[in-house]
Protein backbone atom coordinates (compact mmCIF):
# COMPACT_ATOMS: atom_id res chain seq x y z
CA UNK A 1 0.00 0.00 0.00
CA UNK A 2 1.35 3.37 -1.03
CA UNK A 3 1.87 5.97 1.68
CA UNK A 4 -0.44 9.00 1.54
CA UNK A 5 0.11 12.48 2.91
CA UNK A 6 -2.56 14.84 4.17
CA UNK A 7 -2.82 18.58 4.48
CA UNK A 8 -5.57 19.39 6.95
CA UNK A 9 -7.31 22.26 8.67
CA UNK A 10 -8.65 22.03 12.20
CA UNK A 11 -10.70 24.71 13.89
CA UNK A 12 -12.05 25.60 17.28
CA UNK A 13 -15.70 24.93 18.00
CA UNK A 14 -16.58 28.56 17.28
CA UNK A 15 -14.69 28.32 13.95
CA UNK A 16 -12.70 31.39 14.84
CA UNK A 17 -9.23 29.88 15.04
CA UNK A 18 -7.70 27.79 12.26
CA UNK A 19 -4.65 25.56 12.19
CA UNK A 20 -3.12 24.03 9.06
CA UNK A 21 -0.97 20.95 9.35
CA UNK A 22 0.49 18.02 7.45
CA UNK A 23 0.66 14.35 8.38
CA UNK A 24 1.01 10.87 6.94
CA UNK A 25 -1.58 9.48 9.38
CA UNK A 26 -4.61 11.75 9.44
CA UNK A 27 -6.75 9.66 11.78
CA UNK A 28 -3.99 9.45 14.41
CA UNK A 29 -3.08 13.12 14.11
CA UNK A 30 -6.65 14.35 14.54
CA UNK A 31 -7.07 11.97 17.50
CA UNK A 32 -3.98 13.65 19.02
CA UNK A 33 -5.56 17.07 18.49
CA UNK A 34 -8.84 15.93 20.07
CA UNK A 35 -7.11 14.43 23.08
CA UNK A 36 -4.62 17.30 23.43
CA UNK A 37 -1.70 14.86 23.35
CA UNK A 38 0.74 17.48 22.08
CA UNK A 39 0.83 20.73 23.99
CA UNK A 40 0.84 23.87 21.92
CA UNK A 41 -1.27 26.19 19.87
CA UNK A 42 -4.00 23.71 18.91
CA UNK A 43 -4.56 22.42 22.44
CA UNK A 44 -4.46 25.93 23.94
CA UNK A 45 -7.20 27.18 21.61
CA UNK A 46 -9.21 23.91 21.41
CA UNK A 47 -8.58 23.45 17.70
CA UNK A 48 -9.75 19.88 17.42
CA UNK A 49 -12.44 19.83 14.73
CA UNK A 50 -11.28 18.52 11.36
CA UNK A 51 -13.01 20.81 8.87
CA UNK A 52 -10.95 20.24 5.71
CA UNK A 53 -8.31 17.94 4.29
CA UNK A 54 -6.58 17.07 1.03
CA UNK A 55 -4.78 13.84 0.11
CA UNK A 56 -1.42 13.66 -1.68
CA UNK A 57 0.68 10.81 -3.04
CA UNK A 58 3.98 12.40 -2.10
CA UNK A 59 5.35 14.50 0.72
CA UNK A 60 6.84 17.16 -1.54
CA UNK A 61 3.47 18.21 -3.00
CA UNK A 62 1.79 18.05 0.40
CA UNK A 63 4.45 20.30 1.95
CA UNK A 64 4.13 22.77 -0.93
CA UNK A 65 0.35 22.89 -0.49
CA UNK A 66 0.64 23.34 3.28
CA UNK A 67 3.00 26.30 2.77
CA UNK A 68 0.66 27.76 0.15
CA UNK A 69 -2.39 27.55 2.43
CA UNK A 70 -0.51 29.00 5.40
CA UNK A 71 0.25 32.07 3.28
CA UNK A 72 -3.37 32.58 2.23
CA UNK A 73 -5.58 35.29 3.67
CA UNK A 74 -7.98 34.04 6.32
CA UNK A 75 -11.04 34.61 4.11
CA UNK A 76 -9.52 32.48 1.32
CA UNK A 77 -9.10 29.63 3.82
CA UNK A 78 -12.70 30.04 4.98
CA UNK A 79 -13.90 29.99 1.36
CA UNK A 80 -11.90 26.81 0.71
CA UNK A 81 -13.41 25.08 3.74
CA UNK A 82 -16.94 26.17 2.88
CA UNK A 83 -16.67 24.89 -0.72
CA UNK A 84 -16.30 21.36 0.66
CA UNK A 85 -17.86 21.65 4.12
CA UNK A 86 -20.37 24.50 4.21
CA UNK A 87 -21.66 23.55 7.68
CA UNK A 88 -18.17 23.28 9.20
CA UNK A 89 -18.94 19.73 10.30
CA UNK A 90 -16.26 17.78 12.12
CA UNK A 91 -14.99 15.30 9.51
CA UNK A 92 -13.22 13.05 12.02
CA UNK A 93 -15.93 10.35 11.99
CA UNK A 94 -15.78 10.37 8.18
CA UNK A 95 -12.08 9.53 8.13
CA UNK A 96 -12.49 6.86 10.82
CA UNK A 97 -14.83 4.98 8.49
Amino acid sequence: MEKKFYVYIVSSYQNKKLYIGITSNLQKRIWEHKNKIIEGHTSKYNKDRLVYYEVFDDAENAIAREKQLKNWHRQWKINLIEQQNAEWNDLYEEICG
